[in-house]
């Protein structure tokens, strides 16, 4: 039998707390060897994009894949499939579109643990939509947050963003009056935008800052320029292996000599103290975050888990051995 779940039951069953601890198995493994990761590939049409990521845990005995697939409307379909490694069965169909959203901020979550000051209490936030709710939500539980700017193209849209996660999150969470104010102040700037050109200006930056950029997992996104890449201290990846095959916002700095991809770090070898992380309050530091299929192994063992114990989802008469 397949236990097939639905993004209302996923929403049910996965809170932030609990992705956060999966995500972080998920970097950990993989940084021992215990766990491994696909880079994404993309098979693009007229009629819409089909995006499809692998991963193996063998720790947990599943091996797996997520297979969305956006149209031109951005309306989107997001299949997880979870199959058992040693029987060789699909065990789980999960909906994954909230799925991917709060393991993307659970991730972030892990980062700033790992990267930022540990006073940090001012987010700086470039972005609205629905992915910057689960990024701020995650930032907020990996961080003492007194204070949240936020910038966007849509002045209306960021105050009821502001509102609604101000009432959320119980921080002061408020539109900022421009690109440098989001940046100056800020001990963390987090970027959760679709940009094809970079949201700030690198030489605004200050000793100490960390930057978790976000949203360029394509090569026609870029958020971040290269006097942020070029005065960063620090650049670690969620997967150097990802970041090499879409990361817009690093291959440019690759290609004109700025970075080398042996010198940067994946956020697990830092969690297992394989590569430094943070040493001084005053590095700037910048995390890439692209998407993982590891993670969503990971936390979607976590929600099958859940849902065969509490009798959750619908079982499908196939699938048996």
């Amino acid at each position: 039998m397949i236990r097939y779940l639905s993004e209302a039951q996923v929403r049910q069953l996965l809170t932030m707390q609990d992705a956060i601890v999966q995500v972080e198995r998920a970097f950990m493994a993989r940084a021992q060897g215990k766990a491994f990761d696909v880079p994404r590939v993309r098979t693009r049409q007229p009629g819409g994009h089909l995006h499809i990521l692998q991963a193996a845990a063998p720790e947990l005995d599943f091996i797996g894949y997520k297979a969305y697939y956006i149209r031109p409307d951005k309306s989107r379909t997001s299949l997880l499939h979870l199959i058992n490694m040693s029987q060789g069965n699909l065990e789980a169909i999960i909906q994954s579109d909230w799925l991917g959203q709060i393991r993307t901020g659970a991730a972030t979550a892990v980062a700033l643990r790992a990267l930022a000051r540990k006073q940090a209490g001012v987010l700086g936030l470039f972005g609205s939509g629905r992915h910057a709710q689960t990024q701020l939500e995650a930032a907020c539980a990996a961080c003492a947050l007194s204070e949240v700017k936020v910038f966007g193209r849509d002045a209306q849209r960021v105050r009821e963003f502001c509102d609604k996660m101000a009432r959320q999150t119980g921080v002061t969470v408020r539109p900022a009056a421009s690109r440098e104010e989001t940046v100056k102040g800020s001990d963390i700037i987090l970027t959760i935008t679709r940009s094809s050109e970079p949201l700030f200006d690198g030489r605004w930056l200050e000793p100490g800052q960390c930057i978790a950029a976000v949203g360029s997992n394509a090569l026609d996104r870029r958020e971040i320029d290269t006097h942020t890449v070029r005065r960063a201290d620090l650049i670690v990846a969620d997967s150097v292996q990802v970041a090499q095959h879409e990361s817009g916002d690093l291959l440019s700095a690759y290609e004109s000599g700025l970075v080398y991809w042996e010198n940067l770090a994946d956020l697990g070898q830092v969690l297992a103290g394989l590569r430094p992380g943070r040493t001084r309050d005053d590095q700037i530091i910048l995390f890439e975050s692209h998407g993982m299929a590891l993670q969503d192994i990971y936390a979607g063992a976590h929600i099958l888990r859940l849902a065969r114990s509490q009798d959750v989802g619908l079982d499908l008469p196939i699938g048996d051995r």
